[in-house]
């Protein structure tokens, strides 16, 4: 029988990280995607604003984008226990930036500041997401110590869905919709597709981060139309300049695809570039397998297709 190693707790963090401000931030800046991942939205869910970000007097230690819905993200840590100090921080550095996501890491959380987290979870806007964590290493043996986080406090996903349900939907058709999209998010991770699945919402679309500030992955489902389409969503004040870019390479973009994209630059802001199908009986779900397939599919080959000049757009 091979054997097998003990995996244990490194309690002294700061071997690694001595100082604060000069290692542990801009270690987590370089490994963005590990916290990404954590927390379940895939590894290119945060993209690096700056570290060090100075809101009047104070300084944020790092403020991020989400590049699904192009929000702030803050992120505060210290390697002591939580403290009202910090605590003070987050609230004055988030509303000073106007963040949407709040995360903040610590060694350990105390009880008071758990509930207090929660509380805010529990009373804030439905845009408003915070996060608790703790840093933790590991290690087997002689190994190099390893890092992990553990997420203390997050947003109840059942309310925040409930409270979107009223913004998106106002009551027409919402759990189809979520019914809907559960079943091709399911799909996305039985396929083992590259893009990362996300929770359901309910709306007729949904948003996959493809790793820049601005565009994104987005699926479409349209009953009254019949038709379901995947696309590269360009949107905020780089829109048209993004797709300029990505149209003069559209040849070799189109070379690596089975099917002639669509370009949509006819709206005002945003910008499309998608394939589109229709489907018969859209709405009965014997069909959704089908759809469903066909969409993970095409989000596959446009993640192929567009990834790496994504990343590389200004």
């Amino acid at each position: 029988m091979e054997p097998l190693g003990k995996l244990e707790r490194i309690e002294h963090i700061r071997g690694p990280w001595p100082d604060e401000a000069k290692h542990f931030t801009p270690w987590l800046a370089e490994n963005l995607s590990l916290l990404s991942e954590h927390l379940g939205f895939g590894p290119e869910w945060l993209e690096l604003d700056r570290m060090e970000k100075l809101v009047g007097p104070y300084r944020a230690d790092l403020l991020c984008r989400d590049t699904v819905s192009g929000n702030w993200v803050l992120i505060e840590n210290q390697l002591e226990k939580t403290d009202h100090s910090h605590l003070g921080q987050l609230l004055v550095y988030a509303a000073g930036l106007d963040c949407k996501t709040i995360i903040w890491i610590a060694k350990s959380v105390t009880p008071e500041h758990k509930w207090a987290m929660e509380w805010l979870n529990k009373n804030s806007p439905s845009d408003l997401s915070f996060y608790v964590l703790e840093i933790e290493l590991w290690r087997i043996g002689d190994s190099l110590a390893a890092p992990s986080f553990n997420t203390v406090v997050r947003p109840s996903e059942p309310a925040r869905q409930a409270a979107a349900a009223k913004v998106f939907m106002a009551g027409v058709g919402q759990q189809e919709l979520i019914d809907y999209w559960t079943a091709f998010e399911g799909t996305l991770a039985a396929r083992k597709s590259r893009v990362r699945p996300v929770s359901a919402a309910p709306q007729n679309w949904i948003a996959h981060s493809i790793g820049k500030a601005g565009v994104t992955l987005n699926v479409t489902w349209n009953r009254t139309e019949g038709w379901a389409r995947a696309e590269i969503y360009l949107t905020g004040a780089k829109a048209q300049t993004h797709f300029e870019i990505l149209k003069d390479q559209s040849e070799n973009i189109q070379a690596n695809l089975r099917y002639p994209l669509e370009w949509y630059d006819a709206a005002a802001l945003d910008r499309r570039i998608y394939i589109q199908k229709h489907f018969q009986q859209i709405t009965d779900r014997k069909t959704w397998a089908e759809q469903h397939n066909w969409l993970t599919d095409s989000l596959d080959d446009l993640y192929h297709a567009f990834h790496e000049i994504v990343r590389a757009l200004p």
